[in-house]
């Protein structure tokens, strides 16, 4: 999932921001992928780590260009941003070694009803019945996909929840620092809070890649990074709104990865609580929509 905040208003092209949109979704559900077969002889704290050093030095590189080192007006807040950002990578890619891909990215999208909920808790935003009612139909679905109880039951189904709730507290505190600092800074916020607290994760668990392997994870970094572009670029030719929706295309690209590279394939709780995520996903954008409207 990736960043989704733009750096300029969205203009109406959807016909120019869709196809953009579902470019960034291929290459983050190729980045998970990668991710996934990385997992097998790497930590999962040291691939996020190679997906930091990519991303922080694409961050710099802005700064190298214009000589200047942006301030920030709310440092707490956005170091716990990027706090949750890095929490969110290192708990979705652990998930990855322990989970098919299409689950793990299925309950990963119960992160916008966690968000609808923590912006009623700690935002004090006005939310009606009817989103509450998707909210609740999202966590249904949810527990359809991790049967907590069942004898399918795997707790590593819990690492991408824990994987959606710091993605939700980051967009939560995003939304509480609207319009305090420029986008750029934002973004080498993220990039070096992440980078520094991944780092200091790292002596729990690392070992010394190999060529190949550190090739792979810098990869997945470039992968991953291009893709947060992609999704800056699409919010500047359509509304959230409108690219809302597409977003539930990674449950089909991440499908069909899992099938081609590891012969997975999802069972079918797992396809009818994906189905019942997106549905509760696709009504809240709606309410969104309505309520922007309104």
């Amino acid at each position: 999932m990736g960043e989704t905040r733009p750096d300029m208003p969205p203009r109406d092209e959807p016909l120019r921001g869709i196809p953009i949109f579902l470019g960034a979704i291929a290459l983050f559900s190729v980045s998970d992928a990668l991710a996934k077969v990385l997992g097998q002889t790497l930590p999962a704290v040291e691939i996020a780590w190679l997906r930091y050093v990519v991303f922080l030095g694409l961050a710099l590189m802005p700064l190298a260009l214009r000589g200047g080192v942006p301030r920030s007006r709310s440092p707490g807040l956005q170091a716990l941003r990027g706090l949750g950002v890095a929490g969110s990578a290192i708990f979705f890619i652990t998930a990855l070694q322990h989970l098919p891909l299409a689950e793990a990215t299925a309950i990963n999208f119960i992160s916008p009803v966690l968000v609808t909920a923590l912006a009623a808790l700690l935002l004090a935003e006005r939310i009606g019945w009817r989103r509450w009612g998707a909210l609740a139909v999202g966590v249904i679905g949810m527990l359809v996909i991790v049967r907590p109880g069942a004898a399918a039951f795997e707790p590593a189904a819990l690492l991408p929840v824990l994987s959606s709730a710091c993605w939700a507290g980051a967009v939560i505190v995003t939304r509480r620092m609207a319009g305090v600092d420029p986008p750029a800074t934002t973004l080498l916020w993220t990039a070096g809070t992440g980078f520094v607290a991944i780092s200091l994760l790292l002596p729990l668990g690392v070992r010394w890649p190999t060529p190949g392997e550190l090739g792979l994870g810098l990869l997945i970094g470039a992968i991953s990074s291009v893709a947060q572009w992609l999704i800056v670029l699409a919010y500047r030719l359509a509304p959230a709104s409108t690219l809302a929706p597409f977003s539930y295309v990674q449950l089909i690209s991440s499908g069909l990865l899992g099938l081609v590279l590891f012969g997975a394939l999802p069972d079918r709780w797992t396809l009818l609580g994906a189905a019942i995520v997106a549905a509760s996903g696709l009504y809240t954008a709606h309410r969104e929509r309505v309520r922007a409207r309104g």
